[in-house]
């Protein structure tokens, strides 16, 4: 099983992205694939049309907090209902209206709420003031611009775990893939986990670790690398 994110690491580089499918294809076993991404449904889908993917077995959306399967890619309402029990999107709104230097994302979205700062002061004062408000959440900030408050309990190796878990697949031999700060989550929950060439400096400045590749290839040739690093047989 691939777990990977797509802008930056699986899709980047049309001749990479070409060569890891053609090897999976080769091989005597099936792949299924996970897209964990940041992006919302929508432009995940689109994305997907325009980039040739193959429609993945599960589609994690919004930093984490999204997840679809199937073959029509249907919510998966058990998690959403999941992450609803504490969520106070609106108390989150007001809290950055009063933070200097935040400006929010326009997206058609309510299960996250999403801002762009390049000055990690602000982000800090965020973080200081949903904390006061004693406000259930998680903050990720990544790629020195994006910031995405998010439901507790969610997050992109949260969701993850929950797929390992309800479909059963602990055993499964899997490899995750990342290229920014909203990966570090899923890439350090001791899975065999590449850190693709292209990386964010917030992601190459995380501790070394047996079970995190650092390859030398960009995108989907990093993902190749590792795969042949952890997979051999």
């Amino acid at each position: 099983m691939l777990a990977t994110d797509l802008d930056g690491t699986l899709v980047g580089d049309k001749g990479n992205l070409k060569a890891l499918l053609d090897f999976y294809d080769s091989q005597t076993y099936k792949v299924s694939l996970v897209y964990i991404t940041g992006r919302y449904y929508e432009s995940a889908l689109s994305l997907i049309k325009e980039e040739n993917l193959p429609v993945p077995h599960v589609l994690v959306t919004d930093v984490g907090t999204g997840i679809y399967t199937g073959q029509s890619l249907e919510a998966d309402l058990e998690w959403a209902e999941q992450l609803k029990e504490r969520w106070q999107p609106e108390k989150v709104k007001e809290i950055a209206k009063r933070i200097p230097g935040l400006t929010p994302q326009d997206l058609p979205l309510t299960n996250r709420c999403s801002y762009i700062t390049s000055d990690s002061a602000v982000v800090e004062a965020f973080r200081s003031a949903l904390n006061r408000a004693e406000i259930p959440h998680k903050l990720v900030y990544s790629g020195g611009r994006d910031v995405d408050v998010l439901p507790p309990g969610s997050g992109k190796g949260q969701a993850l775990q929950y797929i390992l878990d309800k479909y059963q697949l602990a055993e499964s031999k899997l490899l995750v893939a990342g290229d920014s700060g909203n990966d570090v989550e899923m890439l350090t929950m001791g899975f065999p986990s590449v850190i693709v060439g292209n990386a964010q400096p917030e992601l190459l400045a995380q501790a070394e670790h047996p079970f995190i590749y650092r390859a030398k290839e960009k995108y989907a040739g990093g993902i190749l690398e590792a795969w042949n690093h952890f997979h051999t047989d």
